[in-house]
């Protein structure tokens, strides 16, 4: 019997969270916290509620802790659902930006003489 404040996915359900994935561990794909997931399909009524969710809430992309963070579930959870969803073409997975290296302090240089010249 779970209360109106508790998540359904907390530690005292008997409902394991490998039931959600199916069982199953992630595949090859590793996700970072701040990975890009994009949705490239609609949800069908077949599917598990879990992912028809991420379908849904996708469709600007969000990172992967935004994802497990709007279904309450644990990052593992999701990183498998997401895999999945990659391995069938439903979903994309965009990097995150790398930080900018800082130019090169000649070329900086070269600029502001450039600009002088101006």
């Amino acid at each position: 019997m779970t209360s109106e404040n508790q998540s359904p996915w907390d530690e005292g359900t008997p409902v394991p969270l490998y039931v959600i994935t199916g069982g199953t561990g992630s595949s090859a794909k590793a996700f970072d916290l701040v990975t890009l997931i994009a949705t490239r399909s609609e949800p069908e009524p077949s599917m598990q509620p879990e992912q028809a969710a991420i379908l849904s809430m996708c469709e600007y992309p969000l990172s992967v802790a935004e994802v497990s963070a709007y279904l309450g579930l644990p990052f593992s959870v999701v990183t498998a659902l997401l895999s999945q969803l990659v391995e069938d073409g439903r979903v994309e997975a965009i990097a995150p930006v790398p930080v900018a290296a800082c130019p090169d302090r000649g070329l900086l240089e070269a600029v502001i003489h450039g600009l002088r010249k101006l």
